[in-house]
């Protein structure tokens, strides 16, 4: 028997959205990473946008885990994340600005070495595809135009660059950086790079980062089989912008389901732990693409208006619709959840009747499935289940008994469908305000 195979291995939890991104997803993990001894991203970009509020002051974070805000904890940028520096450093000085939350971060952040760079080309070509898409089609895919598409399209390219790259020799990351900079102009002639100036730039980066560079795959093989430790994995994104399970085409570039985590971490499978889903108690959906539950109405407008409905990282404003639970059962279907955080259910509090989808059908025929083609989604007719709203504030409810029956009962409703628990409940925007049921 080979040595240390008997040791008890850590096992990670992994926090992960089951809609379309912006469930809240940062508040569970806050929540989690309070206790956490490692704090983990391992996909996406500055694409994603997690709110905080800690003691009254909202962080807002893109590329920085949420848990950064435990000084007890190292957090963790995993090989999997697309880095833009000037993002990470602007993010990390605004956000010290609003408190006292992030002092200190450098000493408590690591980067895997593995981790491709986005540079300001790829956010500039970002912007071109879409006007062009725009122009051919007459449709975008949304995109927040943070440079995330063309960073992976350079890594599937394989002439994309990365943390190792920059921290090594500089002068052959430089002549590395002119061929990939000349493909782009090559390819996009309306483009504009001051090569030498970003050069300079980032040989400035390259100094401050060098401290943070880690070899991800090493530390987290140290953490998984070293001494107990509560090592948390925070997804950006969610199942439907998954690149493969997602609505394609608008989704975003990389793996938010539970697959990424061990790609972009370096995790054998073995070691994911339990796998949070994080529902919002309605659904929204930011930018363009179907959306069956889409309320273009009164209701939709009482969740935009009283939910604060508006991307974090684009200030969009989200479209929003009735909570559609096909699509969250298929989201479980390829994430395996152990539990529920279901958030936001106060934003219903003044609704006489909830609605709840619960089967789609195509030409009065029932569909097994959540469907690949997206022609087929935009034409999905929605069964609606309606439950009794509760007409009063669940915001001061602090225990599932302190929630009014009917809201228990909606709670309930969504767990026997998906025959997954709910394990919290959010009714508010503090951290005190998620509820934990068991």
């Amino acid at each position: 028997m080979a040595s240390g195979s008997g040791m008890p291995q850590n096992k990670v939890t992994v926090v992960l959205g089951a809609q379309w991104g912006d469930e809240g997803k940062g508040k569970v993990v806050d929540l989690l990473a309070m206790d956490a001894d490692i704090v983990c991203r391992c996909q996406g970009g500055n694409n994603a946008g997690h709110t905080v509020v800690v003691d009254s002051v909202e962080y807002d974070f893109h590329l920085l885990p949420s848990g950064v805000l435990n000084k007890k904890a190292v957090s963790f940028i995993g090989n999997g994340v697309v880095i833009h520096l000037p993002g990470l450093f602007e993010e990390a000085e605004k956000n010290l600005h609003k408190g006292k939350g992030l002092h200190g971060w450098e000493e408590r952040l690591k980067i895997s070495d593995r981790a491709h760079i986005v540079f300001n080309f790829h956010q500039a070509v970002d912007g071109i595809q879409e006007q062009q898409r725009q122009q051919q089609e007459g449709k975008n895919l949304g995109t927040t135009k943070k440079g995330i598409g063309p960073a992976y399209s350079s890594k599937a390219a394989r002439n994309g660059l990365r943390v190792c790259d920059l921290v090594s020799d500089f002068k052959v990351f430089e002549d590395k950086f002119r061929m990939l900079a000349e493909h782009f102009l090559t390819m996009y002639p309306n483009l504009k790079v001051d090569i030498d100036s970003e050069l300079n730039q980032l040989k400035e980066y390259a100094e401050r980062l060098r401290p943070l560079v880690t070899d991800g795959v090493y530390f987290m093989h140290k953490a998984l089989t070293g001494p107990s430790k509560k090592i948390l994995v925070e997804g950006a994104n969610a199942a439907l912008l998954d690149i493969d399970f997602g609505t394609y085409p608008f989704v975003t570039s990389s793996n938010c389901t539970v697959g990424g985590v061990c790609t972009g971490l370096g995790v054998p499978p073995s070691h994911v732990g339990r796998v949070y889903g994080v529902v919002k108690a309605y659904t929204t959906r930011v930018g363009v693409g179907a959306f069956p539950t889409e309320q273009n109405n009164d209701v939709g407008d009482l969740l935009q208006s009283k939910g604060r409905e508006f991307g974090v990282t684009t200030g969009r404003r989200r479209r929003c619709g009735w909570l559609d639970l096909i699509l969250v059962r298929y989201a479980h279907m390829v994430n395996g959840f152990s539990a529920i955080a279901l958030t936001k259910l106060d934003i219903l509090d003044t609704l006489p009747e909830i609605k709840v989808a619960v089967a789609y059908k195509v030409d009065g025929k029932p569909l097994p499935s959540f469907p690949a083609n997206m022609d087929v989604l935009t034409r999905v007719s929605v069964d609606y289940e309606t439950l009794p709203g509760w007409c009063c504030s669940t915001e001061a409810a602090r225990s599932l008994e302190e929630l009014p029956q009917q809201a228990q009962n909606y709670i309930r409703f969504i767990e026997n469908f998906l025959q997954v628990p709910v394990k919290w409940v959010g009714v508010g925007k503090s951290r005190e305000s998620m509820i934990k049921l068991f």
